[in-house]
C-alpha cells in the first residue's frame, strides 16, 4: 500500500469520485462481489475523462472506443453494503494507440485502501481495428502529463 500511495501522490490527472455500495453489488455475505470493482474502475476513468473536458462519449462520437487489453486487480480488504467509497483514478502511461489507468478504491470512513488496480486500453475504430488516439481527445492528457514532467512540478 505504501508504494502505491507514493505513486498516487505524484500522479497528474488524478480524479476522485465517491458513491455508496448498493445492495445489488454485494454477495450473500454483504461483501462487494469482486467483479464490481471493474465497474468502479470504469466510473473512475469516466470521471477522469469528463474532468479533462473530453468525456468518453465524445471519443465514441468520433468513431473510436477504448478496448480493454489488460486488467490487474489486487484485493486488500472488502467493501460492504452501504460503505461510502472513493475511487481514485489517474493515467499511468500514454501511448499513440492506447493508455493505462491506475486506480485505488478507498473506504471514506477510515481512508483504508481496499483495492488497487490497473487497466490498459487500446484505441479501436468501429470495425475493431487498432488506431491512433484522436489528437483532439488525447491532447488534454498529453498536456497534463508533460506539465507534470516539467522541472519543479512534483
Amino acid at each position: 500500500m505504501g508504494r502505491l500511495m507514493a505513486v498516487f501522490e505524484t500522479r497528474p490527472l488524478l480524479t476522485e469520485t465517491s458513491f455508496r455500495v448498493r445492495f445489488a453489488e454485494t454477495d450473500q455475505m454483504g461483501i462487494v462481489h469482486h467483479a464490481n470493482y471493474l465497474v468502479y474502475f470504469e466510473e473512475g476513468r469516466s470521471e477522469l475523462s469528463r474532468q479533462q473536458g473530453m468525456p468518453y462519449s465524445l471519443l465514441e462520437e468520433m468513431g473510436y472506443s477504448l478496448a480493454l487489453s489488460e486488467v490487474h486487480v489486487r484485493y486488500g480488504a472488502p467493501a460492504v453494503y452501504d460503505d461510502l467509497l472513493t475511487i481514485r483514478a489517474w493515467v499511468e502511461t500514454l501511448r499513440s494507440r492506447g493508455l493505462t489507468f491506475g486506480y485505488e478504491v478507498v473506504r471514506a470512513a477510515d481512508g483504508q485502501v481496499l483495492v488497487t488496480g490497473r487497466t490498459a486500453h487500446i484505441c479501436v475504430d468501429r470495425s475493431g481495428r487498432a488506431r491512433r488516439l484522436p489528437d483532439a481527445w488525447i491532447e488534454p492528457y498529453r498536456q497534463a502529463l508533460a506539465g507534470a514532467d516539467a522541472p519543479g512540478s512534483g
